[in-house]
């Protein structure tokens, strides 16, 4: 079993998981201010609260797209586990092949996504993660990772309408009674998922056509589940995928830091 760290912009996804279960998915608030000890502390919380020994753990890995809290929850997990925690990066061993113009610029997250979905689905395959922002990338019949897009996240799209419109208030992201609302709450509802829900479908009927070919589709990322059950394409909904794709990459990448290659 494996602890594995998943830093994003707005949440930070701690998860316990072997290749035969996953324990546990806990979230918590990414806070740009926290020491490595305030981390260590919510690290060791999330353990206790489902009876986890740190002894029960083989080691650790973290992806990120905050560089600078990284190393701090990377200390702050060692100082936990007692034992190296590795961050997806540069050095470390994916097996994926990245056709794009800067391979490097791929984000750590995105990588985790792929290398699980190859791992677990047919290709080719289109994966979207719906967190801060929403990504869309395809990976292709040969197992590439050809490119995608980004585009603005759920939540994003619904402050930017709220701060920019002095009549209109927070809602909660759940699900409207109607498509045609009748009151401004459930227009805004209505409106923040069903736009989204579409967009996703338009989104993969479009990278469908660009790639010439039907493919498997996977979402994954907080917002997922809110979003899906409102799309008409048939899309798998798998909440775990970046975790199960951070324990295969550790798998590959497991004893080569002791060993010092």
């Amino acid at each position: 079993m494996i602890l594995a760290i998943d830093i994003g912009n707005t949440n930070i996804v701690i998860g316990c998981l072997s290749r035969e279960k996953t324990c546990f998915v806990e979230r918590l608030s990414t806070v740009r201010t926290k020491t490595e000890l305030e981390y260590a502390r919510d690290i060791k919380t999330v353990l206790d609260i489902y009876h986890i020994s740190a002894k029960e753990i083989e080691g650790g890995i973290i992806s990120s797209v905050v560089p600078q809290i990284t190393n701090g929850v990377k200390l702050a997990a060692e100082k936990i586990l007692k034992k190296e925690v590795l961050v997806l990066g540069p050095g470390i061993k994916t097996g994926l092949n990245i056709l794009m113009d800067q391979p490097g610029q791929l984000g750590a997250d995105l990588v985790a996504d792929a290398v699980a979905g190859i791992a677990q689905y047919p290709v080719p395959l289109i994966v979207i993660d719906m967190g801060t922002a929403t990504t869309a990338f395809v990976i292709d019949e040969k197992k590439n990772y050809i490119g995608g897009m980004i585009l603005p996240g759920v939540r994003i799209a619904l402050d930017a309408l709220v701060s920019r419109a002095s009549q209109l208030s927070g809602i909660s992201i759940d699900e409207p009674k109607r498509v045609i609302g009748k009151n401004t709450i459930e227009c805004m509802k209505s409106g923040v998922l069903y736009s989204n829900a579409g967009s996703i479908d338009g989104i993969i009927d479009r990278m469908e056509e660009e790639l010439g070919q039907k493919t498997t589709v996977v979402a994954t990322g907080g917002l997922a589940s809110k979003i899906v059950p409102f799309c008409k394409r048939q899309i798998l909904l798998d909440e775990d995928l970046l975790l199960k794709g951070l324990l295969i990459i550790y798998e590959k990448n497991k004893g080569i830091h002791h060993e010092g290659k």
